[in-house]
């Protein structure tokens, strides 16, 4: 395939390309396993990611990325004009796009930017925004880091879905984790870290008094217990942290930088499948995933230093928010036992 024809993917020194990035955190930290591949391939290419403005923080932590460009449109809008002025800015800096959500509107800054070559799996009537349209096989392609992979691949190389896959691997900043410390006030105590959040829904979250249960154990054990998460996870981290000496609730309390660096510090988490997982995997802590509604076999924590936990019910994965069952045995039978003996034996 020659440099004039779309879909040509390589050879050339300093290449630019511009990837789109996805929306959620998880995505976004599995989005570096194409990096490090394009990077591989091609080191003197210079990379720009396409990005919402809180991801900045954790593509900052990517050797791979030069460069962000901030997409302010909130989840699920359109934003036209929005988009409209960062096409206008990029144009004539790129060689290539690769587009990795699957969205209409994930593809129109590179259309609208003329960017000559334009990657992506076909999806939602957007065949005219991409010149070089891949077919995404489900069967081949049976994770999503996979398929990001592909994405940066020659597409009769992807299409064998036999490729290696680099691990995600985040840069932790120890300055900043040490201020962390000081102001939230934590202790010396070696630290277990849980995520009780999933943003897609109940159907992917641990109960509560379970998080509540194993923490007091922990505690017992020697062990301090950091709850993280977001503002939406500030009760949830309430009712696990409440009382219990050496438990903090940080749910809230921290940017999505600081909980890099906290994770990072931390020995083993504890974790529903969330973005936060993925961002432990990524530092290189010890990932005790427990998994529900959803498949480890699609979003794996992308480290060997993980230990799953799933019951594999023949109800399992729904991949559904809510149980359509209404029982969610997939993870009310999933007891705290079992997790705490898994971390004392790591």
């Amino acid at each position: 395939m020659g440099r004039d024809e779309p879909g040509w993917h390589g050879g050339g020194e300093g290449e630019r390309i511009l990837v789109v990035g996805p929306s959620w955190v998880g995505d976004m930290v599995m989005a570096q396993s194409l990096f490090k591949t394009l990077k591989a391939r091609q080191p003197d290419s210079r990379i720009t990611v396409v990005a919402p403005a809180w991801s900045r923080s954790i593509l900052e932590r990517m050797d791979e990325v030069d460069e962000v460009a901030n997409l302010e449109v909130g989840h699920g809008q359109f934003g036209l004009a929005i988009r409209r002025r960062l096409a206008h800015a990029l144009r004539g800096h790129f060689d290539q796009a690769i587009v990795l959500p699957r969205s209409w509107k994930s593809a129109l800054v590179p259309f609208l930017a003329r960017i000559p070559w334009r990657t992506g799996f076909t999806g939602e009537q957007r065949l005219w925004l991409l010149n070089d349209r891949r077919r995404l096989d489900k069967m081949v392609l049976d994770q999503t880091v996979k398929r990001f992979v592909a994405l940066g691949l020659p597409a009769e190389e992807s299409a064998r879905g036999d490729f290696p896959i680099p691990r995600p691997r985040l840069r932790l900043d120890t300055e900043n984790l040490v201020e962390c410390r000081v102001e939230l006030g934590l202790s010396s105590r070696p630290a277990i870290g849980m995520m009780p959040g999933a943003e897609y829904g109940p159907a992917k979250q641990w109960p509560l008094g379970y998080f509540r249960e194993l923490a007091r154990g922990l505690v017992v054990e020697g062990y301090e217990v950091r709850v993280l998460g977001g503002p939406k996870e500030v009760e949830a981290g309430e009712a696990i942290a409440d009382d219990l000496p050496h438990t903090h609730n940080l749910c809230g309390r921290t940017r999505l930088a600081d909980a890099v660096d906290l994770l990072g510090d931390c020995e083993q988490v504890v974790t529903n499948d969330s973005g936060l997982m993925h961002v432990a995997a990524a530092v290189g802590t010890r990932v005790q995933a427990i998994y529900g509604s959803s498949s480890p076999a699609y979003t794996p924590p992308l480290t060997e230093n993980a230990e799953v936990h799933y019951l594999g019910l023949d109800c399992s994965p729904c991949f559904q928010r809510t149980c359509p069952l209404g029982h969610t045995n997939c993870l009310n039978h999933l007891m705290p036992e079992r997790i705490l003996r898994s971390i004392l034996a790591s």
